[in-house]
């Protein structure tokens, strides 16, 4: 009974071993292909976030000319909030590019 036990062990103490054997390496290859996953997405969100600006810009402007032509006291206010907005997407969309790429 003991021998049995003792090769059990053996064989499970092999099995759990067995994954770290093989996962030895440096991990490189590895790193290096998620960069360039992660890379080749930037092309297409930056495109999305300037289409995303360019909708919010429309959207925005219309806003901005119905207050006018109402004649609402806090034109320029909303002006600003829209022109900022849209000045950040711009501006955050090339950053990020150029902080990861």
């Amino acid at each position: 009974m003991k021998q049995r036990i003792g090769r059990l062990f053996a064989a499970a103490l092999l099995l759990s071993l067995a994954p770290s054997a093989f996962a030895q390496g440096n991990g490189l290859s590895g790193i290096n292909e998620a960069t360039k996953m992660v890379t080749s997405y930037f092309d297409p969100g930056t495109k999305l976030i300037y289409a995303i600006g360019a909708v919010i810009g429309l959207i925005g402007g219309i806003k901005v000319y119905q207050k006018f032509a109402s004649g609402d006291p806090d034109t320029s206010k909303t002006a600003a909030s829209w022109f900022g907005a849209c000045i950040f997407l711009i501006v955050a969309a090339t950053i990020l590019r150029s902080f990861f790429l």
